[in-house]
């Protein structure tokens, strides 16, 4: 079990190594559209498995690879306005 000292100085190199609010990388931004309704419609409608989905602009690019009848699967990339 730890020492209560040990946790306390854990604990304080935490604190002190946390990012300070004012430093932009330590930030999170939240875009105004969300593709992964688009990402479930496309991969419903062409039966395939996402491989990604990534928003650009006003659109969202899925690409979904989708098994072919006896050929090989085939990578589709569908571009969706959000």
């Amino acid at each position: 079990m730890a020492s209560p000292l040990s946790v306390v100085v854990l604990a304080a190199g935490l604190a002190v190594s946390a990012p300070s609010p004012d430093e932009p990388r330590g930030l999170i931004v939240r875009v105004a559209g969300d593709c992964s309704a688009a990402a479930e419609q496309v991969v419903e409608q062409t039966g395939g498995q996402l491989l990604s989905v990534q928003p650009s602009g006003n659109t969202c690019i899925i690409t979904v690879l989708v098994q072919g009848n006896g050929q090989r699967p085939r990578k589709v990339t569908v571009r969706v306005p959000m």
